[in-house]
């Protein structure tokens, strides 16, 4: 595949000095006779699981002998091995704005034909369509394991004060005047770190706009000044309930503050719970998805592709590659990798809900679930400072100013996006 054409799709950055050992993908190992498959994944934190998936793989056969690396700055070193044409065979990513430009860059194998793409929930293919920036034929990633993002709650505070689950924003708004009331912190942000912004942002999105609003925008069909207004004014109304001064307090802060009972309620993702567990493991959390409407049939669940694997085009056996995601497809192997890094699973299938997420498991098991609206951000427009930046803004114009600059900084990212939308877009209509 000609570099030009990987350097067009994705913008990649690359230290002046990086060692990267080059390993050779589905090649035949001549002391063994095994076909070699080897699977980079970007999550150094799920190590362990790998380790313990790749050995279950290597002793149950005898022809292939898998591979998992999961190193440090992965996307760093995959894009810099995309570029040297040095591909391994597998890759475990998000499903975020990363996977839309390897896609966009016609590095991935269509796996239509994998039986296991059958299995994957609805809401998690159609995420992963979401995210192409141009139609295309085909499945190019299977998803595996997903977060949800919403509201955690104290559990035992909640029962202690009889306190109701809302299902509305009119609902949760009441709850929080009620919380405040009996003296206690209703939520907890730790907005010092600009990402934690985009937690509620993010789950207040799903609810009130669609989710492949970004594409709207870049076929011209609206902005985010109007679809995004309520997003904004409602993540205003949220400072009313948060501890004083967010902006002096991080991630860890909030972790730490929730897990000792000073907030009854955090708005996060349920990635954060293992935090919250290192500072108090006996604490009992549950979750509820973000009411973020007037009516709860039109709530929708936070929920995003946490890992999903995609094969390389030119990956040179692929029945060796494909017998490696049917094992990983299995369900003693997805209940290996939950168990040690949580979250939910994107097979459909009876598989265990942690149980605090137990407040999500209708959405969950519904399907109604949509998208991180901010897996379509372009990095560089860095949209969580611009929402930080805004929530500090009490000028009577700071919405207004926050909207126009988040229409503007799109434009300015996605120049070339939108001009290769529109023109699909033109192709299309003339076409009919």
């Amino acid at each position: 595949m000609p570099k030009r054409k990987i350097m067009k799709g994705m913008s990649v950055i690359v230290g002046s000095v990086m060692v990267l050992t080059s390993l050779a993908g589905c090649s035949q190992n001549s002391e063994s006779g095994k076909v070699e498959v080897e699977l980079v994944s970007y999550k150094p934190e799920a190590v362990a699981a790998f380790e313990e998936i790749a050995e279950l793989f290597n002793a149950t056969h005898d022809d292939i002998h898998l591979t998992i690396d999961s190193p440090n700055e992965a996307m760093t070193i995959l894009k810099t091995r995309f570029i040297r044409e040095d591909y391994p065979d597998i890759v475990g990513i998000g499903g975020d704005v990363n996977y839309s430009n390897f896609l966009d860059a016609d590095l991935f194998m269509d796996i239509s034909d994998l039986e296991e793409v059958g299995m994957v929930k609805q809401s998690y293919l159609d995420m992963d369509k979401e995210l192409e920036f141009i139609p295309q034929d085909g499945i190019y990633a299977l998803p595996y394991a997903a977060n949800a993002a919403g509201i955690l709650y104290n559990k035992d505070m909640f029962e202690e004060h009889g306190w109701k689950i809302p299902q509305t924003w009119d609902e949760f708004i009441v709850l929080c005047d009620e919380i405040e009331a009996s003296g206690i912190q209703p939520l907890y942000f730790g907005y010092k770190d600009t990402w934690t912004c985009l937690a509620p942002w993010n789950a207040l999105a799903v609810g009130l706009t669609d989710s492949d609003i970004c594409n709207q925008v870049n076929m011209g069909n609206t902005t985010f000044s109007e679809s995004y207004r309520e997003v904004a004014d409602k993540m205003k109304v949220l400072l009313d309930y948060a501890e004083p001064n967010p902006y002096a307090y991080g991630y860890n802060d909030a972790c730490t503050a929730f897990a000792r009972g000073q907030s009854a309620m955090y708005a996060i993702g349920s990635y954060a719970i293992p935090q919250i567990k290192s500072v108090n493991p006996e604490m009992n959390i549950d979750s509820f998805t973000f009411p973020a409407n007037e009516k709860e049939e039109d709530n929708v669940l936070n929920s995003g592709i946490d890992l999903q694997f995609c094969v390389m085009k030119n990956c040179e056996n692929k029945e060796a590659v494909y017998e490696v995601l049917r094992f990983l497809y299995e369900d003693d192997t997805i209940k290996t990798y939950l168990k040690n890094q949580g979250g939910i699973t994107c097979k459909e299938g009876d598989f265990e809900i942690p149980a605090e997420l137990e407040g999500m498991r209708a959405y969950i098991e519904e399907d109604r679930m949509a998208d991180f609206q901010d897996h379509h951000y372009p990095s560089e427009m860095s949209v969580d400072a611009m929402i930080q930046t805004f929530l500090l803004d009490n000028s009577n114009h700071a919405t207004d100013t926050f909207l126009e600059r988040f229409d503007t900084e799109w434009t300015r990212y996605n120049r070339d996006l939108i001009r290769k939308v529109q023109q699909y877009q033109q192709e299309m209509e003339d076409v009919q």
